[in-house]
């Protein structure tokens, strides 16, 4: 008898051990919880595993959407995005955050990261600079919405940065003008440069000398009935700079 038993009690237990062996290699295994997700996230970012983060702040977000670690992840996975240099993702996951949760405490900071992202995305003066202008209009928002932000002060020193590589770009484009003797476009633009970006001295003055050569060059290809036309409002906005 007890041999039976013994024999059924093996028996038992290989049946429960394939039982189990089955479920481990034809079933896929549990889901991680929010928290072990978000937890193993900041990890990979901490080692710098930054695709894995991506993929554990991904999930998160798809899996456990009303968690509250959710929300951190949804943050987390555009820091992932930004330091991967993937800014183009970065920004879309920046972007989602302020539509999601436009009064949570952490809008300060990512103004900050979508303006440093579209500035990170400059490649050349020779281009054209919307990420830059996108960049400056996120810069400016949090320096008049939160003017008391431990973001505001950097903010506004990457708002002069910024706003001196469109001044540059406007030379760029009218010292090209110039060299191609295209006057008029070029006058145009050194008087652009001269309105809009008064405050960087150096290229302002640089630009109203090539708009009073470009201006007087200008002329010269008009009819008298054109010349007499343009000089009037010349010589006010001359005026308005000396």
């Amino acid at each position: 008898m007890r041999r039976i038993l013994a024999s059924v009690l093996i028996l038992a237990l290989v049946f429960v051990s394939g039982c189990a062996w089955i479920d481990n290699y034809f079933l896929p295994p549990p889901d991680d919880t929010a928290q072990e997700l978000y937890e193993t996230g900041m990890e990979a970012m901490g080692e710098k595993e930054y695709g894995d983060a991506q993929e554990y702040f991904t999930k998160l977000k798809d899996r456990f959407p009303f968690s509250p670690f959710a929300l951190k992840g949804e943050l987390a996975l555009g820091d992932a995005y930004f330091l991967d240099e993937k800014y183009m993702l970065a920004l879309d996951a920046y972007k989602e955050f302020e539509a999601l949760h436009p009064s949570n405490e952490e809008i300060p900071y990512v103004l900050f990261q979508i303006g440093k992202a579209n500035m990170n995305l400059f490649r050349s003066i020779d281009r054209r600079q919307e990420n830059i202008k996108e960049g400056l209009e996120y810069f400016y928002r949090l320096e008049e919405t939160y003017p008391d932000s431990q973001y505001a002060e950097p903010a506004g020193d990457l708002i002069v940065k910024s706003r001196r590589i469109l001044a540059e770009h406007e030379i760029y484009v009218a010292d090209f003008f110039w060299r191609t003797d295209q006057f008029g476009p070029a006058w145009h633009r050194y008087q652009f440069v001269v309105e809009n970006f008064s405050d960087i001295s150096d290229l302002r003055d640089y630009a109203r000398k090539r708009a009073e050569y470009s201006y007087f060059e200008y002329q010269k290809t008009l009819s008298e009935d054109e010349r007499q036309r343009i000089q009037g409002s010349w010589k006010l906005w001359l005026k308005k700079w000396l």
